[in-house]
């Protein structure tokens, strides 16, 4: 199987590397593309600059408190856009707070986790939600 394409929108080295030994954990076969504010996340998304040759991510995980656009206006910019709504977003964040949360559904993210500050919690959560997406997004992307 092909590896699954995940953008990872995080500006937090060590929440970089917890996700990335959690997707290991989960023995999927992945290619993570990591980009570290909302700027560049929509330029990533667009294939602007440097990320031209980027390919279309299937999933992403965003956390909410990003430098330059926050996680709530990433999300909005992709489902409002017909080439990228399609793609699943899971939010992944240290925010557990209902606001944020029912603004993240309001703008029809497909998940949300509350990064725990245990970290097989987070591994788990992790591996967890690509375990559960990894067929639909093979169905959503045509595989």
């Amino acid at each position: 199987m092909n590896p699954i394409r995940i953008l990872l929108v995080e500006d937090n080295e060590g929440d970089v590397l917890l996700t990335t030994v959690a997707l290991e954990e989960g023995i999927i076969n992945f290619n993570l593309s990591v980009v570290n504010d909302g700027k560049e996340a929509i330029n990533f998304l667009n294939k602007e600059g440097k990320y031209a040759c980027a390919n279309q991510p299937e999933l992403i995980f965003l956390d909410i408190n990003l430098p330059k656009k926050n996680g709530h206006e990433v999300l909005k910019y992709i489902k409002e856009n017909e080439n990228l709504k399609h793609i699943p977003v899971i939010m992944l964040t240290t925010s557990s707070s209902q606001k944020d949360i029912d603004m993240a559904y309001d703008n029809n993210a497909n998940g949300f986790i509350t990064k725990p500050s245990d970290v097989k919690e987070f591994l788990s959560a992790v591996v967890s939600t690509v375990n559960s997406w990894m067929p639909k997004v093979k169905n959503v992307m045509g595989k």
